[in-house]
């Protein structure tokens, strides 16, 4: 037990760590925790019973207390929300007349564009003086809320629509602006309780913006070099030209489109945009006579499944006929199967694939042979063949799906010439409002959520809990392989959150307040509120979005 005194004030009791401690009534988690701050300065806020807070949540009897830093998902989050601030409040100090946007993430960083301005190397060295003065002043940063219609007249007086999103949420009574000094913004979610709590960034021109960079919960203590992202960039700057020619780069013009009964259109456009982008990869690969293997590969959820099927008609149009080679049914034997530092099965492994007999499979295919298919069962750790034969006509190309595609470590015996690869994911462009993007990955968590649902029958709560080790082997074993990719394909739907929040809400809504994923699933429950509602009956049947709500003409 650890008792903290001052005093004759009543005492109270929290739990830290599965251990009771006793503190003074009234105090503030930063004060109570003070020397775990000294010892740890990457401690940024806290979950209380499940939610996350800041560090000037004032502690209440029988609270559980956990110490979130930035080596952590939240920690994470609120160190690079907490930087943006800082960087918007500089800017707004330096140049008041422009117009910042924060746009995507890129390699640990975020790009950020200056309307209708390319930001000079003299703009970008004044931004991160300023930034670092508004750091080491250690400025407070405080949340301000007030109810509906005071923020309406707030925002009528000061001319802004600074935060308007908020209204985009019907069931969300107050409205909230974050105040450092005399600047205010909004941002969604917890931000530090000061600004003397970023301790590391820097800023860089790229394109026509600028990245700020900022460090990685792997690496919580340095900036890590810069890795180029030429293809993704590209891609990403498609889209978001795309959208910004339907008008549609923030929810609340979504939503516009939606209320004014013009969701149908906006349908057939995204569907179109997919349509015409899979004709044309279709149309690359049958160019080229020499590419007899295509390798598709992206992190979960990504629509991998319905991709390659649509890439199939196209491809038949082209006078091609896919064939498929499950990389699963390759596997090594259980008992050769590499195991992680925890000693459990590392199904994700590269090693876990049987790299010899893929390879001599593929070989005999190019060359005309037949082989024998193996099946690999799941249950006993075997192949078994069951006398499954194939082979490869000129007319055919084989089509090979899985998380190593890209990885020429899969197929080293397969001449780079006779290789296609393909590259896709749920590349979110839409933004919630100028400084406040939409991250990919919270896309493609709630497609899983959704799709393990419909098919799984899986609950929410068990796709979060699973949800960290899915990410750790996309970094290790998708993310630094994308920009080898021949060309990159995004699988995002400008209306789907607006279709899966219908499935999503409920299901994270009966996640308990003692779950370790309430925190999360709260976040994501109330981010999926800001989107009007589209009915299931608007989507195609032959949409990419079907592979999630299972309602779709292909088989899954």
């Amino acid at each position: 037990m650890i008792t903290i005194q001052k005093g004759m004030i009543t005492k109270m009791k929290i739990k830290y760590k599965n251990t009771q401690v006793e503190i003074e009534e009234s105090q503030k988690v930063k004060e109570v925790f003070k020397e775990e701050l000294k010892q740890n300065r990457n401690i940024i806020a806290c979950k209380i019973n499940n939610e996350v807070k800041n560090l000037n949540y004032e502690l209440k009897e029988n609270d559980k207390v956990e110490l979130i830093d930035t080596s952590n998902r939240d920690g994470a989050r609120i160190y690079t929300r907490g930087l943006l601030f800082i960087m918007s409040k500089a800017f707004k100090e330096l140049y008041p007349e422009l117009l910042l946007t924060v746009n995507y993430q890129l390699s640990s960083s975020m790009l950020c564009e200056i309307n209708k301005t390319i930001p000079t190397e003299e703009m970008i060295s004044n931004i991160k003086i300023k930034m670092q003065e508004i750091i080491q002043k250690d400025l407070e940063i405080t949340k301000i809320e007030m109810p509906r219609q005071e923020a309406v007249d707030f925002l009528e007086r000061e001319n802004t629509v600074i935060g308007m999103v908020q209204f985009e949420n019907p069931e969300k009574d107050t409205f909230s602006l974050y105040y450092c000094e005399n600047y205010y913004n909004y941002f969604y979610g917890v931000m530090p309780v000061s600004t003397g709590y970023i301790k590391m960034f820097d800023i860089m021109k790229y394109a026509d913006g600028f990245l700020i960079r900022y460090p990685n919960k792997k690496q919580p203590n340095i900036i890590t070099e810069y890795k180029e992202t030429k293809k993704l960039l590209s891609t990403l700057q498609e889209y978001e030209d795309i959208f910004k020619i339907l008008g549609v780069y923030t929810i609340d013009r979504l939503n516009k489109i939606v209320r004014d009964g013009k969701a149908k259109e906006l349908i057939l456009l995204s569907e179109a945009l997919h349509e015409k982008k899979i004709s044309q990869i279709a149309d690359q690969i049958a160019e080229n006579k020499n590419k007899k293997i295509i390798l598709i590969a992206g992190p979960s959820s990504s629509g991998k499944t319905t991709f390659a099927k649509r890439l199939g008609i196209q491809l038949r149009l082209n006078g091609l006929k896919p064939k498929t080679i499950s990389v699963d049914n390759y596997f090594v034997e259980r008992e050769e199967t590499p195991k992680d530092e925890f000693g459990n099965y590392n199904f994700e492994a590269l090693e876990t694939v049987d790299l010899k007999l893929f390879n001599n499979h593929l070989l005999k295919l190019l060359n005309g042979e037949e082989i024998d298919m193996p099946r690999f069962d799941f249950k006993t750790g075997h192949k078994q063949y069951l006398g499954e034969k194939m082979s490869l006509a000129e007319d055919e190309v084989l089509v090979i799906e899985g998380i190593h595609c890209l990885n020429d470590k899969l197929t080293p015996e397969i001449p780079k010439e006779q290789k296609f690869k393909i590259y896709i994911s749920a590349l979110t462009v839409l933004n919630i409002d100028y400084y406040n993007r939409i991250s990919t990955t919270d896309t493609r968590v709630i497609r899983r959520t959704v799709r393990d649902n419909q098919f799984r029958s899986y609950d929410a709560e068990r796709t979060l809990a699973t949800w960290y080790s899915v990410s750790e082997g996309e970094e290790k074993n998708i993310f630094p392989f994308q920009e080898d990719a021949d060309v990159m394909f995004n699988t995002s739907l400008i209306y789907e959150i607006n279709v899966l929040r219908n499935y999503a809400i409920p299901l994270y809504e009966k996640i308990s307040s003692n779950s370790p994923e309430y925190a999360e699933a709260k976040r994501l429950c109330e981010f999926l509120k800001y989107f009007e509602p589209i009915g299931i009956e608007d989507v195609p049947k032959n949409s990419l979005l079907q592979e999630f709500i299972g309602k779709g003409i292909f088989d899954y």
